[in-house]
């Protein structure tokens, strides 16, 4: 495939993607869409990482650090919510 076209498909999962995004945060306040919304937030930041940055052949290391921030930021506001409906 050549790189017009992984851009392309990348650009078009990002748009896929935030629509998604926009739709699940205006349906309702369940747990269950505030994780679909982190899933897709996360799915963007792998089409960022891997499409946009091209890290996809990067060396590991690089790459795991990339991807490991936005899945701790998805795991701290998931526990921030969850502990948000617990105290209530």
């Amino acid at each position: 495939m050549s790189a017009s076209a992984v851009l392309l498909c990348c650009w078009l999962g990002l748009a896929l993607l935030s629509v998604a995004t926009v739709l699940l945060g205006n349906a309702g306040a369940t747990l269950l869409l505030a994780g679909g919304v982190l899933l897709a937030a996360l799915g963007k930041a792998w089409l960022i990482a891997d499409g946009f940055m091209e890290l996809r052949h990067a060396p590991r290391l690089w790459r795991g650090l990339l991807l490991a921030w936005p899945l701790s930021m998805a795991l701290a506001t998931a526990a921030g919510v969850l502990l948000v409906q617990i105290g209530r």
